[in-house]
């Protein structure tokens, strides 16, 4: 967007409320580029649970309970709810009860006579500013606004929480199928490596094949110490994001799993659904208001405003006197004070809050078109790695295919070692393709559901 582009939006925006300028910031496509023909809204509330996995369902509900990302963030809305409070009772009058008690005894220097004095006196008094032309209900709108956007801020950790441990649970499940995937080429390889020596022993083949079949064998049990240790960090990634020491969870993830996989198919509905259900937009559109009513709250200053102050109590020359009638007295005072001369600091404010909340519309703008090229990204993943990952299996089917073949075609003698070895290489290349694709398409589809705004709930 161009200066003078951006200098006639905001233009425009004047006389607008915060609405309307949030309305006015983007226009929002009517269907997804990437996305099916379909207009039916996404139920991304508890969107796990579409994996099918017990045991990922039970890690994300733990995790929403104990995590101290989530509980820092409840905090954090406790705080802000009583900063509105305060706010609030701005609004209304304050109280004070009063007591005070003197004493004086005096003693004369020419007659040496003693005199003693005392007084009592105890009061309620009563002060409020008035808030004639709403200046502190604009303020208290921008606190309302601070803790409604504290709270979408809550629901935004929920929601990136719920899509950490489902992507640290597939890390842990795709390591876990990765080194199945490894341990059974190495089954087949172990096979291979026998077969040459025997046919080394019995003088048909030679101690070149025997140490290219070891050399595969080798080569592969290489690549177990990384995903093993990938096991590890996935188990104690999962352990911090539910707020719990290492290995603590290692009894509940024990036993391999498959890869969670969606089972049915996405349909993202329409974007303006979308970006109604996510809370960071919301939450942008919250700090707008904010600032829209704190520069309503800055411009009131100018105007005058109206003190009020009370006094109602009792005035006693003598304790016991204290609640006699003829000790109570009274008073109040109004006071109207109109700003005259400020060296231009009410209009300097009026220009910063102006500011900030130019600044926060155009956030929410940047907020918006994040939001969409993070849908449009996730259903464009989801679309492509599922292809991807059909094709990758076709391909598997037919490695493991050729492996049996050259296996036998070996063992006969018709081809050479080199052609069994390729094969088999190439089977354990697309198997593990195979698991990485499956990763990527369930991580795509948390992805999506993050996108979505989905895995959040009321506090």
């Amino acid at each position: 967007m161009s200066v003078a582009v951006a200098i006639m939006t905001m233009v425009s925006c004047v006389g607008k409320g915060p609405h309307e300028m949030a309305a006015d910031a983007v226009v929002v496509p009517a269907r997804w580029q990437q996305g099916s023909s379909s207009t039916k809204p996404l139920d991304v509330a508890l969107w796990w649970r579409r994996f099918r996995d017990p045991v990922l369902n039970e890690m994300i509900t733990d995790a929403l309970e104990t995590s101290p990302t989530v509980r820092s963030a409840l905090e954090k809305v406790t705080e802000y709810r009583a900063r509105r409070g305060v706010e609030a009772a701005s609004l209304f009058p304050s109280l004070a009860a009063n007591q005070s008690g003197r004493g004086a005894r005096t003693k004369s220097g020419i007659t040496d006579i003693i005199t003693t004095s005392e007084s009592y006196k105890a009061s309620f008094d009563v002060s409020w500013q008035v808030d004639l032309f709403g200046k502190q209900f604009q303020t208290l709108k921008a606190a309302t606004a601070d803790l409604e956007q504290i709270g979408e801020i809550f629901y935004g950790a929920q929601v990136t929480l719920a899509a950490d441990v489902a992507t640290a649970y597939i890390a842990l499940r795709s390591a876990e199928a990765q080194l199945s995937v490894v341990q059974r080429s190495l089954g087949t390889r172990g096979e291979t490596v026998q077969l040459t020596q025997w046919r080394e022993q019995a003088g048909t083949g030679d101690a070149l094949d025997t140490q290219r079949s070891i050399s595969t064998l080798e080569q592969a049990r290489a690549s177990m110490p990384a995903l093993q240790l990938s096991v590890v960090q996935s188990n104690n990634q999962l352990a911090l994001l539910s707020g719990r020491t290492p290995g603590s969870l290692d009894s509940r993830l024990a036993g391999s799993r498959r890869v969670p996989e969606m089972i049915s198919r996405i349909a993202a509905g329409v974007p303006a659904e979308a970006l109604r259900q996510r809370p960071d937009v919301r939450a942008a559109e919250h700090v707008l208001e904010a600032a829209f009513a704190r520069t309503q709250s800055a411009k009131r200053a100018r105007l005058p405003s109206l003190n009020l102050s009370g006094s109602i109590g009792i005035d006693a020359l003598k304790a016991g006197n204290i609640f006699s009638p003829e000790a109570a007295i009274a008073s109040i005072l109004a006071g109207l004070a109109t700003p005259v001369i400020d060296a231009g600091r009410i209009r300097q404010n009026i220009r910063a809050v102006s500011s900030r909340e130019r600044q926060a519309l155009i956030a929410y703008e940047a907020t918006v078109l994040t939001a969409l090229a993070e849908v449009e990204n996730a259903l464009a993943a989801v679309r492509r790695y599922a292809e991807q990952h059909r094709i990758v299996l076709k391909a598997a089917d037919a490695a493991r295919e050729a492996v049996t073949l050259a296996a036998w075609q070996y063992e006969a003698g018709k081809v050479d070692l080199l052609v069994t070895l390729d094969a088999q290489r190439t089977l354990l290349t697309l198997e593990q393709q195979d698991v990485t694709t499956r990763a990527q398409s369930a991580n795509a589809c948390v992805q999506l559901y993050q996108a979505l705004g989905g895995g959040w709930s009321p506090f």
